[in-house]
C-alpha cells in the first residue's frame, strides 16, 4: 500500500526537504504541496491523501484553523510540524483534531516513522514527545477536580486509558496487563468510541483535561 501525503508549509525549502525524505521510501508518495492553510484544505479535498503534513504558522489560514476545518470535514489525519517556540499553537492544533506533531528538525527516520504511524490511524502518542507536550500544557490549565473513572468505561478500558495517557504502545500495555496486543487494540477502540475520540492523542487530552492523569511523572489521581 502506498501512502499519499500532502505537504503544507509556507517555506519551499522545508517542503522540498520533506519531499526528498519521504519519496526516498518505496511506500510513500507526495501527491501535492501547499504554501498556506487554504491551499492545504483545497489540495486535501481534491487529492484525498492519507495524511497532511501541516505547518502551524502560514498565511491566509493558519495550521490550527486549517486542521480544524480539514479534520472536521474529511477526517483526513493531520500531522503538525513546528518548533518548540510554537508549542502553544501545537497544543491548540491537537485539540482541533491533529493526530500528532513533529519538530522541524526531525530526523529523517523519525519523519518517515511518524507519517506511517499517523496514516495508520494510531495517532502519535507512541512518540513520548507528544505526551510531554500535552503534559506541559496541562500544567497551564486550571487545576481540574480529581475525577472518578468515566462510568461508561469498563475497569479494563479505564486501565487501558491510563496507560495510553502515559504514552505506552499497545504492545507495552499488553505486557503490563498480561493480555494480548489484539485485546488491547480492542480496548482502545472501544474506549475511543465511548469517549468520542478519534485517536490516541484525543484520549490523552481527555485524560489530562479531566484530571484522570496529572502532568509530571505519569502519576494518576
Amino acid at each position: 500500500m502506498t501512502l499519499r501525503v500532502v505537504l503544507a508549509d509556507d517555506q519551499a525549502v522545508v517542503r522540498a526537504g520533506f519531499r526528498t525524505i519521504l519519496e526516498a521510501e518505496p511506500d510513500i508518495v507526495v501527491v501535492g504541496e501547499a504554501s498556506d492553510g487554504r491551499q492545504a484544505i483545497d489540495a486535501a479535498r481534491t487529492l484525498r491523501p492519507d495524511l497532511v503534513l501541516m505547518d502551524v504558522r502560514m498565511p491566509r489560514l493558519d495550521g490550527i484553523a486549517a486542521t480544524r476545518e480539514l479534520v472536521g470535514e474529511t477526517g483526513i489525519p493531520v500531522l503538525i510540524v513546528t518548533t518548540f517556540d510554537l508549542d502553544e499553537y501545537v497544543f491548540a492544533a491537537l485539540r482541533a483534531g491533529a493526530s500528532g506533531f513533529l519538530l522541524k528538525d526531525v530526523e529523517p527516520d523519525d519523519l518517515v516513522a511518524a507519517v506511517r504511524v499517523v496514516a495508520s490511524g494510531e495517532g502519535l502518542v507512541a512518540s513520548r514527545v507528544t505526551r510531554r507536550l500535552i503534559a506541559e500544557f496541562a500544567r497551564s490549565l486550571p487545576a481540574p477536580q480529581p475525577a472518578p473513572p468515566p462510568t461508561e468505561l469498563t475497569t479494563r478500558e479505564y486501565e487501558t486509558l491510563l496507560l495510553v495517557a502515559k504514552g505506552l504502545s499497545n504492545a507495552e500495555i499488553a505486557e503490563q496487563l498480561v493480555v494480548s496486543p489484539s485485546t488491547i487494540k480492542t480496548h482502545v477502540g472501544s474506549l475511543l468510541a465511548k469517549l468520542g475520540g478519534r485517536d490516541r492523542v484525543q484520549a490523552v487530552i481527555y485524560a489530562y483535561e479531566r484530571g484522570i492523569i496529572t502532568p509530571g511523572a505519569g502519576e494518576t489521581r
